[in-house]
């Protein structure tokens, strides 16, 4: 497994962590470098990952909520919704090629999610992609 993609994993647990334990999130961060055992590179694309994620949620959730027709983003799992937060933030923020965000949160959902999250994750992701540049 690539260190982007590891990065991805370690970056959505983290916001799956934060979620469910109702964490605060500075707090969250202070812990952060402690809590991430791995390479240094690693934990740096994470971070930011996390961060970004968290700087920008309130936009990030309200296209994943027009993006996920009959599913309000409360009632979606924990796991999805933070997949695709990550790859969100990546789609909208960053420069990283949209083919690669998707996939990347598609093959995350494989792993970490139900049988039917990465066709899920997909579609709300490539409804976003479109929206974010338009």
């Amino acid at each position: 497994m690539g260190s982007r993609r590891k990065a991805r994993e370690i970056a959505f647990q983290f916001l799956y962590e934060i979620e469910l334990g109702g964490e605060d999130v500075s707090q969250a961060f202070n812990d952060f470098p402690e809590k991430c055992k791995e390479k240094q590179v690693v934990k740096d694309f994470a971070f930011r990952l996390v961060k970004g994620v968290c700087e920008n949620i309130k936009h990030i959730d309200e296209m994943l909520a027009k993006c996920s027709a009959n599913w309000l983003t409360a009632r979606m799992t924990p796991v999805d919704r933070n997949i695709i937060r990550v790859a969100a933030y990546e789609l909208i923020y960053c420069d990283t090629p949209p083919a690669v965000a998707i996939d990347e949160a598609i093959e995350i959902a494989k792993k970490f999610g139900a049988e039917k999250s990465s066709k899920f994750v997909n579609g709300v992701l490539d409804c976003i992609r479109k929206d974010s540049k338009t």
